[in-house]
């Protein structure tokens, strides 16, 4: 596939419901182990703050040349005052419903000699109250969409997901899901859901080869009623099971120096290709180029046009 054949995403909508969170990095060196206790100590010299969860999904949307809308729910702290800086700065468009029982989910993330050592986590369920609001601004904006990215995380931001997945379908818009846990019911009638191989092993058990793995995937995308599933295998690529086909793509990935936020940039990088007429073929095989550059990136990154073509065009 040649770079010039990658669609014109500009103008291309896209509507990004989810968890977000902001992810927080303090940089510094390690020069000696604590007296206090058998670890390293980290002298910080740079912090740097980043979308998160689906608010990295509209980051990498727009960074391709589409147009995000990201609706979500954030707490009324500190936190959420800095995703929506650090969103504004980087001018995706979101519509950020505040919730004062909620604490803004954070992931700090301690990185010394470009090397992650710890990473804390800060969260709270959404209340009801603030996700019924968002259920209906939700349908007041999917009509405005070409497609529709679900990213779930277990946060508690998607506790109306199967309602939108049919009012989405309703409005005749591809509604793609990238899921979270075991229960994946609530994901029925879905246009394609986008599990992780860890992800859709805990749901379908494992398999004792390619066929078995076909089996099972076939499986359960006809017991939820799901046009497409893609599971993504890491360094064993991406794979895609249809009603009439299953289809693979070897991995593109170079140098893997971080996976965090590599499915984002993959659903991202699927929205935006179906939102422009592209198949689930096409849009799994760039996809999956996206997924190579982003994992050679420190943290939550996002990936450029330039980058992708410059990828597509490479000699395989």
């Amino acid at each position: 596939m040649s770079g010039e054949r990658l669609p014109d995403f500009a103008g291309r909508r896209v509507l990004v419901v989810g968890d977000v969170m902001l992810d927080r990095y303090w940089f510094g060196d390690v020069e000696r182990i604590s007296p206090e206790a058998p670890v390293p100590v980290v002298l910080v010299r740079r912090v740097e703050e980043r979308p998160g969860g689906a608010a990295n999904v509209a980051r990498n949307i727009d960074a391709l040349g589409g147009e995000a809308t990201l609706l979500s729910v954030i707490g009324d702290d500190e936190a959420g005052h800095a995703l929506e800086r650090v969103l504004a700065q980087g001018g995706v468009k979101a519509s950020l419903h505040r919730d004062a029982a909620l604490s803004t989910t954070v992931k700090l993330r301690v990185v010394g000699q470009q090397q992650q050592l710890l990473r804390v986590d800060f969260e709270r369920t959404p209340g009801h109250e603030v996700l019924a609001a968002k259920l209906d601004e939700f349908e007041r904006l999917v009509d405005r969409a070409d497609a529709i990215v679900l990213s779930d995380y277990g946060k508690g931001g998607l506790a109306h997901v199967t309602r939108m997945i049919e009012a989405g379908r309703a409005h005749g818009k591809p509604v793609l899901v990238d899921p979270k846990g075991a229960e994946y019911e609530r994901y029925r009638g879905a246009t394609l859901l986008t599990p992780n191989r860890g992800e859709f092993r805990e749901v379908a058990g494992r398999w004792t080869d390619e066929a078995d793995l076909a089996r099972r995937a076939q499986k359960l995308r006809a017991e939820l009623d799901l046009d497409a599933l893609i599971v993504t295998r890491s360094e064993d690529g991406m794979s895609l099971f249809t009603a009439t086909q299953a289809r693979h793509e070897p991995t593109r990935a170079r140098e893997v120096y971080d996976v965090s936020g590599a499915g984002d940039t993959v659903i991202a990088t699927l929205a935006l290709m179906v939102a422009a007429g592209a198949d689930l073929p096409a849009a799994m095989r760039v996809a999956n180029h996206a997924a190579g550059i982003v994992v050679g990136k420190l943290g939550t990154a996002v990936v450029h046009r330039e980058e992708l073509l410059a990828s597509l065009a490479a000699p395989a």
